[in-house]
């Protein structure tokens, strides 16, 4: 199922075109949102919630029409923004219910919810004290417990891990995870810090200058073909090498008895192929497997492509 599906989507603020006749469908779970800064991430979510109208072209976010159901949207998702929202002089526990109740929350509803998700967010012991006397941290996590509070079926979460140490960015990460793979409530994770996306997220969408510059689960942007392996031997041979390079191989890198190598122009099993090296060279393999890129990898290989274009 989508969550969110978009049809040549463009959205221009006077002349200058945001984002650019972008088409895709986010599915359920934990999806992340890349892209340098004026990419159209900010434009795109602003769209998405109703805020900004497109020039063109259709959306839906939860089956809702971004176009003509901007509020019945706004009630159904939770925004963690980037910046601080907090309102001064009120307590965490007040705060979290009014936000509750701007989402439409009967306020007895509201109330008992926010003593809820602030305890879930680790607030429990903080919540009647005052917004403005937390840690970045726990404002980060104040933030959480607002986009939560009204139960929403969808969250948007631009930059979750700003400001945070590494033990509070674990635990919001950790947070994360559990609501979009525990709590069947879809995530958009906004970040620049490529390992959280790849530590949370399953699928992503990169983009650059107002399109899509590349899209597609983790585990498959990751991927550099199945013809890239990874190989451990039990020591460094020479001959394993050149049995593998007789056949067909072609050497990426060499370190110690750590190889990579390019074998997309063998043909046939792969797998084979090796163990025949292995066997001609008296050799022991440890093990072998694709080789993956990271998701900084993927995000600079779609950005350098869209450049070149």
């Amino acid at each position: 199922m989508s969550t969110i599906t978009v049809n040549n989507l463009t959205v221009k603020y006077g002349a200058r075109v945001a984002v650019d006749n972008v088409t895709f469908d986010l599915p359920d779970g934990c999806v992340g949102l890349l892209g340098p800064n004026g990419a159209g991430k900010t434009t795109l979510i602003k769209c998405l919630l109703g805020f900004v109208a497109p020039a063109s072209g259709t959306g839906k976010v939860l089956g809702l029409d971004i176009a003509t159901s901007g509020l019945a949207i706004r009630q159904k998702v939770g925004l963690m923004p980037e910046l601080d929202c907090h309102i001064p002089g009120i307590n965490a526990v007040t705060y979290v219910a009014y936000t509750g109740e701007l989402a439409g929350m009967p306020a007895s509803l509201a109330i008992g919810r926010a003593h809820e998700v602030l305890e879930y967010c680790g607030l429990g012991e903080a919540r009647y004290r005052q917004v403005e006397t937390y840690s970045t941290g726990m404002l980060q996590r104040i933030k959480l417990a607002q986009a939560l509070v009204h139960g929403p079926g969808l969250l948007l979460l631009d930059e979750p891990t700003n400001g945070l140490d590494p033990r509070g960015r674990e635990e919001m990460l950790s947070l994360i995870k559990d609501i979009s793979h525990g709590k069947g409530v879809s995530v958009i994770v906004s970040s620049h810090l490529m390992p959280d996306i790849e530590r949370v997220c399953d699928y992503a969408i990169v983009m650059r200058g107002g399109k899509v510059a590349t899209s597609g689960d983790i585990a498959s942007l990751r991927s550099v073909g199945g013809y890239h392996v990874e190989i451990e031997l039990r020591e460094p041979c020479a001959a394993f090498t050149k049995a593998l390079v007789d056949r067909g191989g072609r050497l990426l890198l060499e370190a110690g008895s750590l190889l990579q190598v390019d074998m997309q122009h063998i043909e046939g099993q792969q797998a084979a192929v090796l163990f025949q090296a292995a066997k001609e060279s008296g050799t022991q393999l440890r093990g072998f497997r694709a080789v993956q890129r990271s998701m900084e990898d993927v995000f600079l290989a779609a950005i350098d492509q869209e450049n070149a274009a």
